[in-house]
Parts: C-alpha cells; sequence; structure tokens
C-alpha cells in the first residue's frame, strides 16, 4: 500500500462511522490541522475501494473545515465488508495508557492541552480553597487525619468512576476531584 495525495472532494466520509469528536476537541484538531499539516502525510486517512474514509472521518471533517484542497491516503481496497467494519472499530479503540510520570515530567501541560491531551493544569500557588469546593480546610499530605493520601490520576470522567465503583469505595464528586473517605488507615 502507498501513500497517495488527492482531491478532499475525491474522499467520502463514513456515515456508518460511531466515532465523533464535539465542540472543543474538534476545534483542537481543526487548529492542529492547519498548524501542523505534515502529520497529515504521515497518519494519512485510509479509504476503500469507494474512497469512503475507514479511518480518519474526524480528520477529513477538519481537514475540509481547515480549508485544504487534497488529503493523503492510503487505499485498503483489499478488505472484506467484515474486515472493513472491523478496521472501523479497532481504528479507533485506544489499548494504550499514557504514563503519567514521564508525560509530567517531559511535558508542559500547557502545550499537550493544546495537542488534544485532556490534563488539569491548576496553578496550585494560586489555587483557593473552594476551588476544590471542600468542607474542611486543604489538608494536601492528610497529617491531621494521621493518614497518608493516594492520588489517582485517571483518562477521563467515567473511567474514574467506573474504577472507583469497582472497589465499592463511597465517593463525592466535587469539580474536577473525586474524594473518597476510607475507614481504613495507611500504617
Amino acid at each position: 500500500m502507498k501513500i497517495e495525495k488527492v482531491n478532499i472532494k475525491e474522499v467520502f466520509s463514513n456515515k456508518e462511522n460511531p466515532r465523533v469528536i464535539k465542540d472543543e476537541k474538534y476545534q483542537k484538531l481543526v487548529k492542529s490541522i492547519n498548524e501542523f499539516p505534515q502529520m497529515l502525510e504521515i497518519r494519512p486517512i485510509v479509504v476503500n475501494e469507494d474512497m469512503v474514509v475507514l479511518g480518519g472521518n474526524m480528520r477529513l471533517k477538519a481537514c475540509t473545515e481547515a480549508g485544504l484542497k487534497e488529503v493523503h491516503i492510503i487505499r485498503a481496497g483489499d478488505l472484506t465488508n467484515e474486515q472493513q467494519k472491523e478496521f472501523i472499530i479497532k481504528d479507533n479503540v485506544g489499548f494504550g495508557e499514557w504514563d503519567w510520570d514521564m508525560i509530567a515530567n517531559e511535558w508542559e501541560g500547557s502545550d499537550l492541552n493544546e495537542w488534544g491531551l485532556d490534563v488539569w493544569n491548576v496553578d496550585i500557588n494560586n489555587m483557593e480553597e473552594t476551588d476544590l469546593d471542600l468542607e474542611e480546610e486543604f489538608d494536601p499530605v492528610g497529617k491531621s487525619a494521621g493518614v497518608q493520601r493516594v492520588v489517582f490520576i485517571f483518562d477521563g470522567e467515567d473511567e474514574a468512576e467506573s474504577y472507583l465503583n469497582n472497589l465499592n469505595i463511597d465517593f463525592v464528586k466535587r469539580n474536577m476531584a473525586w474524594q473518597v473517605n476510607l475507614s481504613t488507615k495507611i500504617l
């Protein structure tokens, strides 16, 4: 398979693609394409023999909005209908996980956010108690309670709630943080 550059009007979005990007994330994708169009050649849109997108539906839409006249594609014309359906799903599944220690130490949070990776940028020096909506004074290391605090970083709200529910832990959602009260103290 080879990468081709074709007129954007020759490529058709896949109306049966179940993956969407909305609002702010979509606008970040459009901005990303405008700022770094070379990435589209490195990661071309995958199409079938009818030039319908199998992989890159949202990129095609964003390319159109960005005003591109041509896009890079790879034709996957030898796939059966079942393989095409499988490809659409597998192309959008995220199997990997982020190494948050590396992310925190090697990249700037503002850059990551700009590039589309949702990170929580907080200036802890300018944070006030009301920012976390805490009912009691914020004790970052748990000294007053004699316990250690454990911090979990999740990829999103659904993952956090699922994880905490699976552990059967009572929690309260407070803005961007989940307050968890454990009866067992860590020694």
